[in-house]
C-alpha cells in the first residue's frame, strides 16, 4: 500500500515531483536547445507513460513528446494537415 494514498502501488497517483521534473526539463530544452535536458525530459516522460495511474490519452501525449525529443526535426516525418 502507498503510505500517502492508501492505494496499491499500481493505483497510487504519480508524484507531482515527476510531473514537475518532466515539465522543467522540457521547458529548459525548449528555451536553450540543451540535448541533455531533452534526454532527461524523455526519460521522465517515459516513466510517466509507463505508470499504470496514467490514462491512455496522457500516455499517448507522453510518448509523442518523447518521440519529438529523441528524433531531431529533420528526421521526423511530416504529416499533412487535414
Amino acid at each position: 500500500m502507498d503510505p500517502v494514498s492508501g492505494l496499491p502501488p499500481a493505483l497510487a497517483p504519480v508524484p507531482a515531483s515527476l510531473w514537475a521534473g518532466a515539465l522543467s526539463e522540457l521547458l529548459n530544452h525548449g528555451e536553450t536547445g540543451c540535448r541533455q535536458s531533452a534526454r532527461r525530459a524523455a526519460d521522465l516522460l517515459t516513466r510517466l507513460a509507463e505508470s499504470p495511474a496514467v490514462d491512455r490519452e496522457v500516455r499517448d501525449l507522453c510518448e509523442r513528446a518523447c518521440d519529438r525529443l529523441t528524433h531531431p526535426a529533420q528526421e521526423r516525418r511530416h504529416v499533412p494537415g487535414v
